[in-house]
């Protein structure tokens, strides 16, 4: 377990941001690439590693996207930076927090008025994203071009810690899957080939996945993330939980962007009664995963998306516990020593 820790801590602590994967990348690649026998960077940044099985029978993509959400610099108002988001984050979170500015990772901090000049109206409104600015210390605007020039992207100062069986730390979504992926990586081969395919840009439209299906050609792929967790009580009357921490992985039957491959969805979810694993199903309808780019890729490719339960997702920190992250694991390993070779079969 500690070793698991230690790769979800080295993989939250990393910069990350859509379009500048490249510390994460280069972080899992030292951790894989013994135990592949192929491996690449694709034109995008996409990092593909295949393990080839003992049967080769089935060529199986297993995907997990590196990138984070975070902010990019869109321009200046005398030494401080103004900023656009990368991803979809809610500027109401945003006042206030600590944040590393470019790779060199230069501190900064996204600017709040003091509450003694604020107003009670303004305090109930909550800010848009060009109201904000984050101060780097700079005192004129050459110094903060010099800095942080345009496009210089921008990611939450959170440091990870891990606390009994819970974890907190930044961007689960989708750190907790790239460990997933590296833990799947770095064990026996399979009796199918799998590619690991660490993927970019996910938050900003589902783009390195794509790419790398494309590339890859599987006969089915299997897309592993960190997902919501809304667990916890709500003023509302009855709102179900798109997910709970300690269930177990949470199976997407279907979301915004893709409707599971039914062959599948019953093996995963036989493989996980059988060997009891524990697991549930993510409320449908929320959000979309890289499924909805790969499945639809060549002449389709049947997807289904696993996910590790996370509360906070899109914000500073997040929340998860290391059971639902084993057993993600025990249940991906299981999937994948036991697929039927009639898979592509729909019955």
């Amino acid at each position: 377990m500690e070793n698991l820790v230690h790769t979800l801590e080295v993989l939250s602590n990393a910069f990350g941001p859509s379009g500048s994967e490249m510390e994460v990348r280069q972080l899992v690649r030292e951790r894989t690439e013994a135990h592949a026998q192929q491996a690449y960077v694709d034109a995008l940044g996409n990092l593909l590693l295949t393990k080839r099985g003992t049967k080769r029978d089935l060529h199986v993509m297993v995907s997990a996207h590196m990138d984070e959400v975070g902010l990019m610099v869109v321009g200046y108002t005398q030494g401080n930076l103004r900023v656009a988001t990368i991803g979809g984050i809610d500027p109401s979170i945003l006042p206030g927090l600590h944040v590393l500015v470019g790779r060199k990772k230069h501190p900064g901090v996204i600017g709040v008025q003091a509450i003694h000049r604020t107003s009670h109206k303004s305090r109930e409104q909550s800010p848009d994203i060009e109201d904000l600015a984050v101060d780097i210390g700079a005192q004129s605007e050459e110094e903060a071009r010099k800095l942080a020039p345009l496009g210089t992207p921008i990611i939450f100062a959170t440091r990870f810690h891990a606390v009994e069986r819970m974890c907190s730390g930044k961007a689960f979504d989708n750190r907790a899957g790239c460990t997933v992926l590296t833990e799947l990586l770095q064990g026996d081969p399979f009796p199918c080939d799998v590619t690991g395919a660490f993927t970019v840009q996910e938050e900003v439209g589902l783009r390195g996945a794509g790419v790398a299906a494309y590339a890859i050609s599987p006969d089915l792929a299997i897309v592993l993330e960190g997902t919501v967790a809304d667990d916890l009580p709500k003023k509302e009357s009855d709102v179900s939980p798109t997910t709970e921490l300690g269930k177990g992985p949470a199976i997407t039957v279907k979301d915004r962007s893709y409707v599971t491959y039914p062959p599948l969805l019953r093996h995963v979810i036989r493989t996980a009664q059988e060997m009891h694993i524990p697991y549930q199903i993510k409320q449908p309808g929320v959000s979309g995963t890289e499924s909805g780019a790969i499945h639809r890729v060549g002449v389709g490719i049947p997807s289904i998306t696993i996910s590790v339960p996370c509360r906070y997702i899109h914000s500073p920190v997040s929340l998860l516990k290391l059971d639902d992250l084993e057993n993600t694991i025990r249940l991906i390993q299981a999937v994948l020593s036991t697929l039927p070779s009639d898979i592509l079969k729909i019955k």
